[in-house]
């Protein structure tokens, strides 16, 4: 090879050099300025996760229990409790991983899966509790009103929870909880002018669409980033 032609493909190999750092800064300027999805996703995810809860739904109930007491053969007393109450229905975002999240390219769909809705409370509300009673002379003379105080109480706060547990409650708090979550994805990707769909679910409903089964989750997307850099 005479010394043109080691000149022209050292001006090849310098011209694919200069080629290969062009595209490749300007793969950086973009992710720069354009994250990719899964970055995006990340962050969300590392945010919701030091929110520690959500509460996305609450519900007021009322609990009217009855207790019963006889003594002596002859002497018997009666209280009902009316006792009102609120149901926090809460999900532990801290429990969220990047294996619960799961990017699909090609529908550009995100799917979540959410922990359970965990109750908490019932919060009283101990200046509308009213409470009326029958057997007076029982009442009066021995420990019965404490006792069926006492017993009202905690039959109360257990009302209170099995009806927080309701099919009904329980379907609007998870679908104010999916769409709460769907949101804290949704935003950050649409202010990146990312067009995506989010789909959060809990663990124990039925699987996302089929699609969805080609998915990878964040870490193993983040993964292969990783390596590949």
């Amino acid at each position: 090879m005479g010394s043109l032609g080691r000149l022209v493909v050292g001006v090849l190999l310098l011209a694919v050099l200069v080629g290969a750092a062009f595209l490749l800064a300007v793969r950086y300027v973009e992710r720069r300025v354009a994250p990719e999805p899964e970055t995006i996703v990340s962050g969300s995810l590392q945010g919701l996760r030091e929110q520690n809860r959500l509460s996305a739904f609450a519900a007021r109930y009322v609990a009217v229990v009855t207790s019963k007491q006889q003594r002596f053969g002859v002497l018997s007393a009666e209280r009902t409790l009316i006792m009102p109450g609120t149901v926090r229905y809460e999900v532990d975002l801290a429990r969220l991983t990047q294996r619960d999240v799961a990017w699909d390219a090609a529908t550009r769909t995100l799917s979540v899966t959410l922990p359970p809705v965990e109750l908490v409370g019932p919060q009283v509300d101990v200046n509308q509790v009213k409470a009326y009673d029958s057997g007076g002379l029982l009442l009066s003379l021995t420990d019965a009103r404490q006792i069926l105080d006492d017993a009202n109480r905690k039959g109360g706060q257990a009302e209170l929870l099995r009806q927080a547990r309701d099919t009904v409650p329980m379907r609007l708090a998870r679908d104010a909880t999916r769409r709460a979550v769907e949101r804290s994805f949704a935003m950050p990707l649409r202010a990146a002018g990312v067009e995506a769909t989010v789909v959060a679910r809990f663990a124990d409903e039925d699987r996302p669409p089929s699609y969805l089964d080609r998915s990878r989750s964040i870490k193993e997307v983040l993964g292969d980033a990783a390596t590949a850099r």
